[in-house]
């Protein structure tokens, strides 16, 4: 099948591409190809979901902490502390700017504790909230300690409803 150039939203069940035609030459430049494997990032729209599942950079916190929103914002934290560690998350102040949430930003974080010899624990800073649907039960959806070993890893959903607070809740 040929090119094929629109103006407007486009659907493919084989994926696109965005593309630019310079006004003066007429030349096409590919901007961007989008497929079943694209990852989007460093977006900044109003009402943006934003989810990243490749973590091309991941944060290490081997003591207890709080982590900075640059940490946070990798999406990928690990663990290999011999003691028991607490991670407090950054303020929803924080965590908003470094990754310029909105109301209905969505981040996943996952904390990968397999290589520690004890507990992680995540503690929940100011203007994040712990999900209503959650309780900080072993197994359940509040649980926020993540064990050692083969079984130490862990998801986290967190959900701004403004530019500046999250709720926060464990998804597996």
């Amino acid at each position: 099948m040929a090119n094929t150039t629109f103006n407007g939203p486009v659907r493919s069940v084989n994926g696109f591409q965005d593309i630019s035609i310079s006004a003066t030459t007429g030349a096409v430049t590919v901007d961007a190809t989008f497929g079943a494997t694209t990852s989007v990032t460093n977006l900044t729209t109003t009402n943006l979901v934003f989810t990243d599942q490749n973590h091309p950079t991941t944060a290490a916190i081997n003591a207890t902490a709080t982590a900075t929103a640059a940490q946070v914002a990798t999406g990928y934290i690990t663990s290999t502390s011999a003691s028991p560690t607490t991670i407090t998350l950054p303020t929803g102040t924080l965590l908003g700017a470094a990754i310029s949430a909105t109301r209905g930003t969505v981040l996943e974080l996952y904390v990968d504790n397999t290589a520690g010899a004890s507990t992680v624990t995540i503690a929940v800073a100011t203007n994040g909230i712990l999900s209503s649907a959650a309780t900080d039960t072993a197994g359940s959806f509040g649980d926020l300690t993540i064990a050692s070993g083969a079984t130490g890893l862990a998801r986290f959903t967190i959900m701004f409803s403004s530019a500046t607070a999250y709720v926060f809740t464990r998804t597996a």
